[in-house]
């Protein structure tokens, strides 16, 4: 089992940025390739982007790509997702997600095991 667990969320104005961060524990952090998704009220859950097990390469939606910097420390056991440019429509809870799978996983349903959830919300 992997015990995933964000923080980082809140309330910025559009433009600003804010860090997510979320700490592993259980298994071996470096075993897993990490992604971020995130979901917004009445939508369904969204891939914003993927890190594998060595923290390179990333990969990113569209929608995120150039504002949105996925980076982890195997040594913390803690994946981050730094959002900078942030928009209204970026306003969604952000979850984070381990996998044992390989290359670029996009898919939800492909990753294991999953946090709680921050809530990140962007005023315009």
């Amino acid at each position: 089992q992997v015990q995933l667990v964000e923080s980082g969320g809140g309330l910025v104005q559009a433009g600003g940025s804010l860090r997510l961060s979320c700490a592993a524990s259980g298994r071996t952090f470096s075993d897993y390739r990490m992604g971020w998704f995130r979901q917004a009220p009445g939508k369904e859950r969204e891939f914003v982007g993927t890190i594998s097990r060595s923290g390179s390469p990333t990969y990113y939606a569209d929608s995120v790509k150039g504002r949105f910097t996925i980076s982890r420390d195997n040594a913390k056991n803690t994946v981050y997702l730094q959002m900078n440019s942030l928009k209204p429509e970026d306003t969604a809870v952000y979850y984070c997600a381990a996998t044992s799978g390989f290359g670029r996983v996009v898919t939800g349903t492909k990753y294991d095991y999953w946090g709680q959830g921050t809530q990140v919300t962007v005023s315009s």
